[in-house]
């Protein structure tokens, strides 16, 4: 199958026709995700990343974190199932392996403080059985210290502009030209600011979201809406873009509501409506 190298503009149309799974009847039928982060520094992260994971249809979330912040991540984020994370060097607790392996998508990387953290945590994951690997902050930036047959097939890239930079080993010249190669490169999706790229050369180019989605947390929220999309069982390549998009029109929402100034939380919770915006253009 060939396609174009033009990108494919992401509108509410095309996300209709792609369409989104039958949520079913039960949270079990909607997929559960995993959240791996979080620091002293960056104890919301992955609380941010967990709801929008919910935000966006998935039926259930675990969050594993520092153990000296599982306790406060309990207290905000009631709907999630708390795993502490193992220490340096030390065996990764049973029951947090089991939930890792038993999540339909695992996110790592949302709030974790240091690349050597990031790197344990990708080579514990290439330990365990993993279905979708969703990689976001130091997690991207130390993504070519793994082999990439150690990590799982299906696998997500979420970067920055400065990730995308480190992977590519030199400044982005053409986002999506950049992003194509990027893919092929590492055989994954990639999803940087305003495209997504698959491993078949495919790009979609997005437009939604302004000024507003610069605030502390956005990324969180972005990562956690591609994860929950994932665990939904979307494809890899529609979960990044259809998780990219309603990242975008959250935004969009509340800059024509609010103005510039609103926050990463409010982001979250301007999700569901944000996939309903989509969805009604069946």
């Amino acid at each position: 199958m060939s396609f174009p190298a033009d990108p494919t503009a992401v509108t509410p149309a095309l996300l209709a026709e792609w369409g989104l799974p039958d949520p079913g009847d039960s949270k079990k039928s909607r997929g559960t995700a995993m959240v791996i982060g979080g620091s002293p520094l960056s104890t919301g992260a992955v609380i941010l990343a967990g709801e929008a994971a919910l935000r966006v249809g998935a039926g259930k979330v675990g969050v594993t974190t520092d153990a000296t912040l599982t306790d406060v991540v309990r207290g905000a984020f009631p709907e999630a199932g708390v795993h502490d994370a193992p220490e340096s060097g030390g065996p990764t607790d049973a029951a947090c392996a089991s939930s890792c392996d038993d999540a339909d998508a695992v996110l790592v990387g949302p709030g974790l403080a240091d690349p050597e953290t990031a790197r344990d945590w990708l080579r514990r994951l290439s330990e365990r059985t993993i279905d979708r690997l969703v990689v976001d902050a130091f997690a991207v930036g130390i993504l070519r210290d793994v082999p990439r047959d150690e990590l799982p097939r299906s696998l997500i890239v979420n970067a920055n502009l400065d990730e995308a930079e480190i992977l590519l080993g030199r400044p982005v010249d053409d986002l999506s030209r950049d992003l194509r190669g990027l893919a092929r490169d590492l055989d994954a999706v990639v999803h940087c600011y305003s495209a997504v790229a698959a491993p078949s050369g495919e790009v979609w180019e997005l437009d939604a979201g302004g000024a507003g989605l610069g605030t502390a947390g956005s990324g969180d929220v972005l990562a956690g809406a591609i994860t929950g999309f994932a665990a939904r069982g979307l494809p890899l390549e529609r979960a990044a873009v259809w998780g990219a998009w309603c990242h975008g029109r959250a935004g969009d929402r509340l800059t024509e509501r609010m103005g510039l100034g609103f926050l990463a939380r409010e982001l979250a919770e301007e999700l569901p409506a944000a996939v309903l915006d989509a969805e009604r253009r069946r």
